[in-house]
């Protein structure tokens, strides 16, 4: 499988004729494969989501072709991606479980690595996309992903007045290449990233299965604590969740420093949490956090701190 390419967040938003900017999706990503009349989904790490999202391996398997494509599986709530309510497909794998759940997914496709045996991954990105939209039967679940050309101050002031997640600034000529780029540049209108859960504290009055989320970022090769995280949870999610950390304790914290929490509880750095808050503070702490969900498409290890970057163009 290849590894899929990566955007790097910037603060210096542009319109430039020589990139393309697409909506900003919410969801989880996800490479698809056709090869003869069987289809396979699979994350960004390489898991195999088949029985998480039967109906789209379904629509991949009636395409015609051999085929790589790159994509985003999102679920919406009204006319916003939400990742929260995707996170209701996101832990299921028996496939009548999932398409039961109640939650319909979309693919948004929006790269074509490989077709009929060809790697195109070496072909500017205009040319990849008017292939894809040639290749893809768009239909039912499976979907393009807009993009428009030139304005993307335009595209991301539309952005973030409708309350999206931001938009994807796209080198037009750029190959595609595995890992983070800067030919791939992310503009965002909400503070949001992953953190890793190394603890919890106790849950005080009528609450249960635990008061907050203790969180941190590697630096350096140390997780450094990023604050608590106390809200986003429902009744369900904060039972599940306290399931899952009670089988990660451990008696030491994994944090690099003192972390001062009353009844704090600790756990083996191995959950990724997706959190959303509004900025950070001076000393490294999130400012209003939100809890989203928990992400499985990325390693504890690879969770740094996302630090807006200078576009290069």
């Amino acid at each position: 499988m290849t590894a899929p390419m990566l955007a790097t967040l910037t603060d210096r938003y542009f319109s430039d004729p020589d990139w393309v900017f697409e909506r900003k999706l919410d969801g989880e990503r996800v490479i698809g494969t056709r090869s003869g009349r069987t289809a396979t989904l699979r994350s960004r790490t390489g898991r195999i989501l088949d029985g998480t999202y039967p109906e789209l391996v379904r629509a991949l398997r009636r395409q015609r072709g051999n085929f790589v494509v790159d994509g985003e599986v999102v679920a919406f709530a009204g006319n916003r991606t939400s990742f929260e309510r995707l996170q209701q497909r996101i832990g299921l794998t028996d496939p009548v479980r999932a398409e039961a759940s109640g939650v319909p997914v979309h693919f948004y496709l929006f790269d074509l690595l490989s077709l009929a045996g060809e790697d195109l991954t070496g072909l500017p990105l205009r040319e990849r996309k008017r292939r894809l939209r040639a290749a893809i039967g768009f239909g039912g679940p499976l979907r393009y992903t807009a993009h428009r050309n030139t304005e993307g101050e335009e595209l991301f002031a539309e952005a973030c007045r409708r309350g999206w997640e931001g938009v994807i600034a796209k080198r037009a000529d750029a190959p595609y290449r595995s890992g983070r780029s800067s030919d791939w540049l992310k503009f965002k209108c909400v503070g949001e990233q992953e953190f890793v859960i190394g603890g919890f504290t106790d849950p005080t009055g009528s609450r249960h299965g635990f008061g907050a989320l203790l969180v941190g970022v590697y630096d350096g090769g140390e997780l450094r604590f990023a604050g608590k995280v106390g809200t986003g949870f429902d009744h369900q999610t904060l039972t599940r969740l306290r399931s899952r950390m009670d089988a990660l304790a451990t008696a030491s914290s994994p944090f690099h420093g003192a972390v001062r929490e009353r009844g704090a509880h600790w756990v083996r750095p191995e959950l990724v949490a997706q959190i959303g808050f509004t900025e950070w503070t001076r000393d490294g702490r999130l400012r209003h956090p939100r809890f989203l969900g928990l992400r499985r498409d990325k390693a504890a290890r690879a969770v740094v701190r996302e630090r807006p970057t200078g576009a290069t163009r």
